[in-house]
């Protein structure tokens, strides 16, 4: 049984995107990376004859500016519904501590409890109003990490159009 090198990696480069894509969606895994990573071997494994270096630089650079969503996306959702800087402190807390202890819930729910805890301490009250407030905030956080997650499966659908269109239509 002869199996071919160029399938071989082919496979392992599907792997690794599919990987990627459930890693959009839980942030156990570097979602975008391992896209860009079996897409990247894909392309090497065919000998960059369908996709070349203009349209690798343009994956690349989609997945650099992907890194930092999910903390501006955090960080955004928390921001416009007025969390203090110690609520966006405890959202940032909250999402590291969340996706290490508990994945993968613990990053969508982290940055909820981080931001409602830094909030009450900012406020340094348990009012029914000061409660409310910090709630709020909490789900303006994770509205925020819903919008991140949005935008990075609108990445990974861009990077992948982007990618199929080479095999299309560059022979």
């Amino acid at each position: 049984m002869n199996i071919d090198n160029s399938f071989v990696f082919q496979l392992l480069a599907a792997i690794l995107v599919l990987a990627g894509l459930i890693g959009v969606m839980l942030p156990v895994l570097p979602g975008l990376p391992l896209v860009f990573a079996g897409l990247l071997l894909s392309a090497w494994a065919d000998g960059f004859q369908h996709v070349g270096a203009v349209r690798l630089t343009l994956l690349a650079l989609l997945t650099l500016a992907s890194l930092g969503i999910d903390f501006w996306a955090a960080a955004h959702g928390a921001k416009r519904v007025g969390a203090s800087r110690t609520a966006l402190i405890g959202a940032t807390l909250g999402m590291l501590i969340g996706a290490f202890v508990f994945p993968p819930f613990g990053f969508f729910l982290g940055p909820f409890v981080g931001a409602l805890a830094g909030e009450l301490l900012h406020r340094r009250s348990l009012t029914q109003a000061d409660l409310g407030a910090a709630t709020r905030i909490g789900v303006g956080t994770w509205l925020g990490i819903a919008l991140g997650v949005a935008l990075k499966l609108a990445i990974a659908g861009l990077m992948l159009g982007l990618f199929a269109s080479g095999w299309l239509f560059n022979h």
